[in-house]
């Protein structure tokens, strides 16, 4: 498709969705949001690996003292919340792919996101499906029939739609304007908005979002001037939009206040995005032994860091009257092994029981068959209350410490940690590469977070060469031998794009310098 007047031109082949979508008024508005917002982006970028740069030096994140007025002040709040976002005691999420979303909004939960992040593989085909899907659920004319003849059509009745568009560290190749990439997150949300926002107000909602992967609250200035000038652009309130952000990263932990202030006429609140929060950790303090974290699986969340994060991200939003989300539990119900099922469905009952009592006003789930069990939790913290914003925890303190306190009892790196971060990265990025980005791997729902823990931990624990509770060295070959055997284990490199999965994760293991996110290197490799 050439470009058009407004300097934007498709790249992209054609695929389903993309007359309703890539219209020429919408690439226009695209066009403008990357022409006066683009450049600042690309300023904290950089502003992002400059404050690496100091932390890998010896600098430690700490609450920032140039902002210390915003956190003393009891006077401010964030808007108040709308209708259909003040009940949010169970959230679902999932791809924006027509079957999922369908059964996500059918599910019982309050709400539903529609992911074109973690747990999509931006595809061309899946970026613009998911916008036209999106499009067709707020409608409420969303259909999907599967190949095997089985029908899928919304409930009168569904769950507050919500899209978390990518992360401003990510682009789309397939829409240039003035011959560069768009920013991946003003084109998921620019089309979202320019499409659905009058609709969505039209039927009493309104469009909402969720924001990933901030690391400031200069971040969420950003945001929030994108916000401003696309309602003014659009012709809708401003306050129209509201968004949910999730404190997915060390150093967004130390500025919750001052993001929700930079959002306060657009925020809804806060959540609790655990898994991206420990791969923060691994990819913030990866040159420093004392912060080298042990098997993925006791890293769990009740460890000092976790418990500090979580709690004082209650303790903020509730101070400003904005809705605390608890994190994710990403276990898929197993019909056939229904001891595995009740055991795992006792750890998610112990989670959301402790994220209930911590005093978060609604949880994830990733299964529609988990909504009924985190439900019956905060349906018995909350009563016929919609939230529980009047638990202040004034008993949590904001400390730096505990928030880097990344001791864990009886910590252990061990052989079967290696092997699972190793067969979790090469089947995750299997289906990523293959457009599926939220692939079901022994019983869990893994996405793009989830795999970033598992490769980054490899090339934490090579770079320090831990040894293992057996005393082997973690190190080149020990990493290839067991690579080897779960690629042999899985069908080996001729199965589906499994060889490609290999040279990737080595890519992303075996370099001494550390790739930021591996979503970078392999959107190169998609089709």
């Amino acid at each position: 498709m050439p470009a058009n007047s407004s300097g934007a031109e498709v790249t992209g082949p054609a695929v389903p969705g993309s007359d309703s979508v890539l219209t020429a008024d919408a690439l226009t508005f695209l066009a403008d949001l990357q022409r006066r917002f683009g450049p600042e982006r690309q300023r904290l970028l950089v502003a992002r690996a400059e404050r690496y740069e100091r932390i890998s030096t010896g600098e430690m994140p700490d609450f920032l003292s140039d902002t210390a007025d915003v956190r003393a002040d009891d006077g401010w709040r964030v808007a108040d919340t709308p209708a259909g976002l003040n009940d949010r005691r169970v959230e679902i999420t999932g791809p924006a792919e027509p079957k999922m979303m369908i059964n996500a909004l059918n599910s019982g939960a309050s709400v539903f996101m529609a992911d074109f992040e973690d747990a999509l593989s931006p595809t061309w085909a899946n970026i613009v499906g998911g916008q036209a899907a999106v499009a067709d659920a707020i409608r409420h004319r969303l259909t999907f029939d599967s190949p095997e003849g089985k029908s899928y059509r919304l409930n009168d009745a569904i769950a507050t739609l919500l899209v978390r568009p990518r992360g401003w560290h990510l682009e789309e190749r397939h829409l240039l304007v003035d011959g560069e990439p768009i920013s991946a997150s003003l084109f998921d949300f620019g089309l979202f908005l320019f499409h659905n926002s009058a609709e969505a107000l039209e039927r009493g909602s309104g469009p909402y979002l969720y924001l990933p992967k901030l690391e400031s609250h200069l971040e969420a200035r950003l945001w929030n001037d994108v916000f401003v000038h696309a309602q003014s652009g659009l012709n809708i309130p401003r306050g129209s939009i509201r968004a949910t952000v999730l404190i997915e990263t060390i150093l967004a932990a130390f500025e919750m206040d001052e993001i929700l202030y930079e959002l306060r006429e657009h925020a809804a609140g806060l959540n609790a995005g655990r898994w991206d929060y420990i791969f923060s950790i691994i990819k913030k303090f990866r040159d420093r032994p004392e912060f080298v974290l042990p098997d993925r699986g006791q890293v769990t969340m009740a460890v000092p860091f976790m418990r500090a994060y979580t709690q004082l991200l209650v303790r903020t939003c509730h101070r400003r009257g904005a809705h605390a989300i608890g994190g994710m539990s990403a276990f898929i119900p197993n019909r056939r092994e229904p001891e595995v099922t009740e055991n795992a469905l006792a750890k998610v009952r112990e989670d959301k029981e402790r994220e209930s009592g911590d005093g978060f006003d609604g949880t994830w789930v990733a299964h529609p068959d988990l909504v009924p069990v985190a439900k019956e939790i905060f349906v018995r913290a909350l009563g016929d209350r919609p939230h529980q914003k009047g638990k202040l925890r004034e008993d949590v303190t904001a400390s730096a410490p505990a928030l880097l306190d990344v001791t864990v009892p009886l910590a252990r790196i061990t052989e079967g940690g290696v092997r699972q971060n190793v067969s979790v990265g090469l089947r995750y990025l299997d289906a990523w590469l293959q457009g599926n980005g939220a692939a079901a791997i022994d019983n869990l729902m893994e996405d793009a977070a989830t795999a970033e823990i598992s490769r980054s931990q490899l090339w934490q624990w090579r770079r320090h060469a831990v040894r293992l509770d057996d005393g082997r060295t973690v190190d080149d070959d020990l990493y290839r031998r067991i690579r080897d055997e779960e690629l042999a284990g899985h069908g080996g490199t001729a199965t589906g794009r499994l060889g490609d999965a290999a040279d990737l994760l080595d890519q992303l293991v075996l370099t001494e310098t550390y790739p930021e996110f591996l979503t970078l290197g392999a959107y190169r490799g998609l089709e």
